[in-house]
């Protein structure tokens, strides 16, 4: 999700895309780690002179207020169990391992969840763990 938060934050192309997704869904669930990549991911296009500070302090004031709508998920001893096992493709990343755990977790209590995702190796192990996506358009 983290890529369709920056897509929407930043203007990308795909942020229209995004936006309708999220103003259709009845609950937005993720891991806390997406808003921790998303800041990390602000203060590197800081860094490296894609936007200013003030840009990235509104940029965080604009994710602050939709966050709040949001169902957030801790890391829990169950996440990290699931995440640190094999996935159907590999190989995967920590933080990949860990949202797909997380969106695993959350599936049990969402049963129409779908994985808003602009990664294709995600993707893919999300549907292969039968998790959907949004419909393409």
């Amino acid at each position: 999700m983290l890529a369709a938060v920056l897509a929407w934050l930043l203007g990308e192309s795909t942020a229209g895309r995004v936006r309708r997704i999220v103003d259709e869904a009845a609950t937005i669930v993720t891991s806390v780690l997406t808003v921790v990549e998303a800041h990390r991911a602000l203060v590197r296009a800081e860094t490296d002179g894609q936007i200013a500070a003030a840009d990235r302090q509104r940029l965080r004031g604009l994710l602050a207020r939709a966050q709040r709508g949001w169902t957030m998920m801790e890391v829990s001893p169950e996440v990290r169990d699931r995440a640190g096992d094999r996935f159907p493709i590999e190989p995967l990343g920590a933080l990949d391992g860990l949202h797909l755990a997380t969106a695993l977790a959350f599936a049990r209590a969402y049963p129409d969840l779908q994985i808003l995702t602009f990664d294709r190796r995600v993707a893919d192990n999300a549907m292969s763990l039968g998790l959907a996506l949004p419909p393409a358009e």
